[in-house]
């Protein structure tokens, strides 16, 4: 079983490990986007405490910040289902105990419906992942289900809040590790991000 730093908040998810191990399909996902190439950093946590420990870099990828949904065939402006752009990841540490800080960060999100969309719910995949210097610790995916108001074609949206908790000591600080944050993409999507650029 692969070891996690994430907890999720979700009751029946709330479940934490101590020894992290690296899968080595996970540090190619990572690597896939460029993780040792230039990246975009949102922001350190910010500490809720008078004497707040050191966090880790929270970083977005910036070939995996945009999601544009097609349908089948299409890749013009009508055939949009919808379009998603990462917008923040607002995000608070604090220290859990001796051993422990814990980080909190919710990923926010601007969606816009298409002209090719059949209903007004959309549905995409995010993920968030843990490193170590060059080291992928680990790697999870979250849903994100949005409903379009009535006569509204665009939402800015907030996911679930996620907790992840960073073993540190005395020798090390919770500031080598960096959160990376991206839309979980297909091939097809990742290569047309990058032929792009950035939004």
């Amino acid at each position: 079983m692969r070891a996690s730093l994430l907890r999720h908040n979700a009751p029946q998810r709330c479940l934490e490990y101590w020894m992290p191990s690296v899968s080595p399909d996970i540090a190619l996902t990572l690597r896939s986007f460029g993780l040792l190439a230039v990246l975009v950093s949102l922001a350190g946590c910010v500490g809720d405490e008078k004497f707040a420990p050191a966090c880790p870099e929270l970083t977005l990828l910036p070939d995996a910040a945009d999601l544009s949904l097609f349908r089948p065939g299409g890749r013009d402006l009508t055939d949009m289902v919808f379009d998603a752009k990462i917008t923040a990841v607002p995000a608070v540490c604090s220290r859990k105990d001796a051993n422990t800080v814990a980080a909190r960060i919710s990923v926010g999100f601007a969606l816009t419906r298409g002209p090719a969309a059949a209903g007004r719910n959309a549905a995409l995949r995010y993920f968030v992942g843990v490193t170590d210097s060059d080291r992928v610790l680990d790697e999870q995916d979250y849903q994100l289900g949005v409903a379009f108001p009535a006569n509204i074609a665009a939402v800015a949206v907030s996911g679930e809040e996620i907790t992840l908790n960073f073993p540190v000591s005395a020798q090390k600080s919770a500031a080598p590790y960096r959160i990376f944050v991206g839309f979980r993409l297909t091939p097809e999507q990742l290569a047309a991000n990058r032929a792009r650029g950035a939004r």
